[in-house]
């Protein structure tokens, strides 16, 4: 009968699955549910016929669904997903961690809001599929939400009704509708109607047959209005006037006015044979409703028999139907007719053509290929299924039909890799090895307590852990703890400042001592990184999106954060030995260097000179803690690179000439200015940013290390008799067989083969003369300087650190670095006496040789930083580690909390008799506090 609703239609999407939401379809003639286990089904029409049906979460419930012009938005507790409305993922937009989403509210065409059990609300640009704003609610729990043109309508999950301005969301009128909890509220016109819960006691919560009804002129509530039913779901129906249907969970509905005594004649019942009801939904036309139980049956009423569920909806894409039966015609002169359009009888009693006999043929299968090793690796199995990410090494859907047997010997790691990129090029040379690549923590249930670290590291230095935010830098933090003077000096520092990177080095370096083999965490230093306005400033902190995505351009940060950490040691450890540094009597800032131990190890006098083309000449000094290298312009005509030494390149780049505009007080204006640079001392430790930024200085390093090379092998031909010898039997073992141990260090025995991609030579000779000034060449590393050089300022470099960029496209490239670990780390850490190089990749710690650590592959692996050291530099040093803690620390009344302020304590501070003495039981209150949040 027309006007009194009656069911249509029921359908069963999963027997024994809640229906969580259902939703009717604002465009086209469908309605959606979703239930509990994260699955979505599309029905069309009155018939309800199934339209499409997907998982859309794995585990969690569905818990609401809003459609739009191009797709279908479903909202489950920690994601937001849209679908089309064929089931194909548009975007997937995670929410934070911890939240709880429970409504969602479409403001326009492509923002809306969500809400959850959090704090806030988020708004979204659709568009951008990004956080565009985030309001703080007083009240947490925003389950519910609906919009006028006047307000945002928020529904509490403690029984209030907030009303909230459409542009700054900031609450202009509240009610409290329940004091439960709130159930569902809707807005018509100037009314507002809830149902909810009220507290009675020690009962609990219990559900309210009066409705709550606010006057949205006066801002006020109006006689509640009685119901016959215990109300759950409520909505506006306004046809002809403003109807309520009211919805009990155990299926009773209630029409009733809002301002009139509700009939019990207008109630009807909802068959859901003993199920209770979870989800309800009203369609736009107001002629249809939906209801969802919790034994997974979607219910369709009408109060009319032809329903539309929109009052334009339109047409809905239907999968195209089966055209076997229904042949084109075909056109028989057409010249470019295809034969294969043609449908052949097959018959029994005439052979075709294509059907050879047996002895003609022979059988001659496609091998399947070999399974990528990445994907072997990376799998997970549950069960007798394997599941592992697409590692994206061949397109979808193809397989080459010639599939080569490739036999990779290129490192112990065995990694073969089955990709259509070149591989008739030897692909194997293009990729990057193992023990290079990213590593990561894997966690399971028992969060690291069942990762084998033992297996990245077999040594007993210790690694540092990757999944802390500008973990980039982890290392140059090993390098700098295997430089023994700033590891004495960072140990013995001690301030009272909050944020002290060398407090913070300090502390760390002493858990790498202690350390045996297991990885630590710099997250403290790395949190009073964050802190510094300078490494902001400078671009050093990363976004968590930037590090993960492999954005970040992390050749040039690190050196940048080697500039940076330097300067900050340098400035920090000058405070605290002597607030007069760098204020000497002269002009200059070079004669108080020796005042900090960083200017003492990296700092070199630096003379700049200007000549202005008037003759005026214009000389400052300064203090330099590293160098940065400079490469000759290139000649547009010549393509070809010319060959270049090294210590040549280097020599240029620090003593550096180079025209540019400057301002000359002599002719008052911009002149073009000749700038030089002339160094006045040597540096313990030679720093040096190689500026490998681009694909230019990268084909530079290629060519060099070919020319190299090249003439490595030309000298290896000349004098093949060297190398006819058998290399003296080891008189003791060592990490590296091929390596030799003596008393007085290693002798290894390198081939011209091994110096492929090797440019930079392990030793440097340099001087400085009054005569010719800085003096440089490259020097055999197993030679000394004579007697007769010594006295004249000669000093050997040996290189001690390369720190290369990984360039992975798979993981969007790392950092690592070879450090050359000397004799004291091994003594104390193995007790054994002698010198070897390591490959640090975070917690991955390998012994290599030491060609290794000058071999840079420009196509995976670039130079970025160099350290070269002075030999028995060490001598200079106080390498003793004096304890800077002393019982002064039991005597002050120190707070952060206090901020300088008198405050009456409530305990006598300890007196200098009273100290503790050996022996004595102490207890500690060890109240961490967590400064971050």
């Amino acid at each position: 009968m027309e006007g009194v609703f009656s069911e249509l239609h029921s359908v069963v999407s999963e027997v024994g699955i809640p229906v969580t939401a259902t939703h009717f379809d604002l465009q086209e003639e469908m309605l959606w549910m979703g239930n509990h286990r994260g699955h979505a089904t599309s029905y069309f029409g009155p018939t309800m016929g199934r339209h499409s049906s997907f998982q859309v979460h794995a585990t969690d419930d569905i818990r609401h669904v809003q459609s739009l012009e191009t797709g279908v938005l479903f909202l489950s507790k920690s994601n937001l997903k849209c679908y089309t409305r064929g089931g194909l993922v548009m975007f997937d937009y995670p929410m934070e961690e911890g939240a709880d989403m429970h409504s969602l509210l479409m403001t326009d065409n492509n923002t809306l809001l969500m809400g959850g059990l959090q704090n806030y609300v988020v708004e979204v640009d659709l568009n951008t599929v990004q956080e565009t704003q985030k309001f703080t609610v007083e009240t947490p729990g925003v389950a519910i939400m609906r919009q006028t043109s006047r307000f945002f309508f928020c529904g509490h999950t403690s029984g209030k009704v907030t009303l909230r301005d459409l542009r700054t969301f900031k609450t202009e009128n509240e009610f409290d509708a329940f004091s439960g909890s709130l159930s569902d509220f809707d807005v018509h016109g100037n009314l507002l109607a809830a149902c909810g819960f009220s507290s009675r006691g020690l009962n609990g919560l219990a559900c309210d047959r009066f409705l709550m009804v606010y006057d949205l002129r006066m801002m006020r509530a109006v006689t509640p209005l009685q119901v016959h039913v215990d109300p759950l779901f409520l909505r506006f129906i306004p046809t002809y006037t403003s109807r309520l249907v009211i919805i009990s969970q155990t299926g009773q509905c209630q029409f009733c006015e809002p301002t009139g005594l509700a009939n019990v004649a207008d109630i009807f019942h909802i068959n859901t044979v003993g199920q209770l009801l979870m989800s309800f939904d009203v369609s736009s036309s107001k002629q249809a409703l939906a209801f969802g139980d919790s034994g997974g049956c979607v219910h369709l009423w009408s109060d009319v028999p032809e329903v539309s569920f929109n009052d334009y909806s339109r047409e809905t894409d239907f999968p195209l139907p089966c055209l076997v039966d229904t042949l084109p015609q075909l056109d028989w002169n057409h010249d470019l007719l295809p034969l294969s359009l043609i449908p052949m009888p097959l018959t029994s009693t005439e052979p075709l053509l294509s059907d050879w006999p047996a002895a003609l043929s022979t059988s001659s299968p496609r091998r399947a290929p070999p399974v990528d090793p990445e994907i072997l690796r990376t799998m997970k199995t549950v069960g007798f299924i394997g599941y592992a990410p697409n590692p994206r090494t061949r397109p979808r859907n193809q397989v080459p039909y010639k599939i080569k047997d490739v036999e990779l010997d290129y490192d112990n790691y065995k990694q073969v890799p089955e990709s259509p990129i070149g591989r008739d090029e030897e692909p194997h040379l293009c990729m990057v090895p193992k023990k290079y690549r990213k590593v990561t923590i894997k966690f399971s249930k028992l969060g690291l307590e069942d990762f084998d670290f033992k297996h990245y590291n077999r040594t007993l230095f210790a690694g540092l852990e990757p999944h802390i935010p500008n973990a980039y830098c982890n290392c140059m933090i090993q390098v700098l703890y295997f430089v023994e003077p700033i590891r004495c000096l960072v140990q013995n520092h001690l301030c009272q400042k909050e944020f002290c990177l060398a407090c913070e080095l300090g502390f760390l370096f002493h858990m790498l001592d202690l350390s045996r083999g297991d990885p630590c965490q710099a997250s403290n230093f790395l949190r009073a990184f964050r802190t510094i306005p300078e490494a902001s400033a400078l671009g050093l902190i990363l976004a968590d999106s930037d590090e993960q995505t492999g954005k970040a351009k992390l050749g040039r940060l690190i050196q940048s954060w080697n500039r940076f950490i330097l300067t900050q040691l340098h400035q920090e450890t000058q405070e605290q030995e002597g607030p007069q540094a760098y204020r000497g009597a002269s002009s200059s800032s070079l004669g108080s260097s020796a005042e900090s131990v960083i200017g003492k190890l990296f700092g070199c006098e630096v003379e700049n000179s200007s000549l202005c083309r008037c003759g005026k000449e214009t000389v400052r000094s300064s203090l330099t803690l590293l160098f940065t290298m400079h490469y000759p312009e290139q000649n547009s005509q010549d393509k070809t690179i010319k060959e270049y030494d090294f210590a040549e390149i280097l020599k240029k780049s620090i003593c550096l000439e180079q025209n540019t505009q400057a301002w000359c007080e002599n002719c008052e204006k911009y002149q073009p200015t000749v700038q030089t640079r002339n160094i006045r001392c040597l540096p313990d430790v030679l720093v040096i940013n190689c500026e490998v930024n681009s694909a230019k200085e990268a084909e530079f390093w290629k060519v060099q290390a070919e020319y190299a090379y090249n003439k490595a092998m030309q000298k290896e031909a000349m004098d093949p008799a060297k190398h006819t010898e058998p290399p003296p039997m080891p008189t003791e073992w060592c990490l590296d067989g091929e390596e030799i141990c003596t008393m007085e260090g290693f002798t290894i025995d390198t081939r011209a083969e091994d110096l492929r991609h090797v440019w930079i030579p392990t030793t440097i000779k340099m001087s400085i003369s009054k005569s010719q000034g800085l003096e440089m060449s490259s020097w055999s590393e197993g030679d000394e300087i004579s007697a007769a050089e010594e006295p004249e300022g000669v000093s050997l470099y040996d290189l001690v650190v390369t720190v290369p960029h990984i360039q992975d496209t798979r993981t969007g490239g790392n950092l690592v670095a070879h450090i050359k670990v000397g004799e004291t780390y091994h003594q104390r850490k193995e007790g054994v006496t002698h010198q070897q190089w390591y490959l640090f990749n975070d917690f991955l710690i390998e012994p290599i040789d030491k060609t290794e650590a000058a071999q840079f592959d420009v196509s995976w692996k670039v130079p970025a930083i160099l350290y070269y050291a002075k030999r028995n530099y060490h001598s200079k040093y106080d390498l003793r580690i004096k304890n800077p803690i002393d019982a002064s620390v039991l005597l002050t009344e120190a707070s952060l909390a206090r901020k300088q302020r008198k405050s009456h304590a409530t305990f006598i501070p300890l007196m200098v008799s009273e100290m503790p003495q050996a022996g004595d039981l102490v207890g500690l209150d060890a109240e961490f506090v967590t400064l971050n949040q």
